[in-house]
């Protein structure tokens, strides 16, 4: 019978508050330790997307560049040729296009 006494007082220590204190702020831990592996991983993810959409935005632009700079040598070839071979229909569709945009920008 006192061997029985004996273990029902090891059991009332285990649940005793200070115990349930521990076990709780274990589990408060362990709790707050997932939670911020998992933020650390969304984290994570929402860098790598943008950081590909950067290199996307990044890779577009040049694209862009390198049309806008093809069609300026175009433009300038086709103006270089409407000189030599109609220097007066040139100096004409070049007056008319300063009267366009002197106009547009008075308004």
């Amino acid at each position: 019978m006192a061997n029985h006494a004996a273990h029902q007082d090891t059991s009332i220590t285990s649940a005793s508050p200070a115990g349930t204190a521990r076990d709780m702020s274990e589990k408060l831990g362990e709790a707050a330790s997932e939670l911020a592996s998992k933020a650390g991983e969304k984290v994570d993810r929402v860098i790598h997307e943008a950081d590909a959409t950067v290199r996307t935005i990044g890779a577009q632009g040049r694209d862009a560049g390198e049309r806008v700079t093809e069609v300026a040598g175009n433009v300038k070839a086709a103006i270089d040729k409407s000189l030599k071979e109609q220097p007066m229909a040139t100096l004409a569709i070049a007056a008319a296009l300063g009267l366009v945009v002197g106009a547009l920008w008075k308004s």
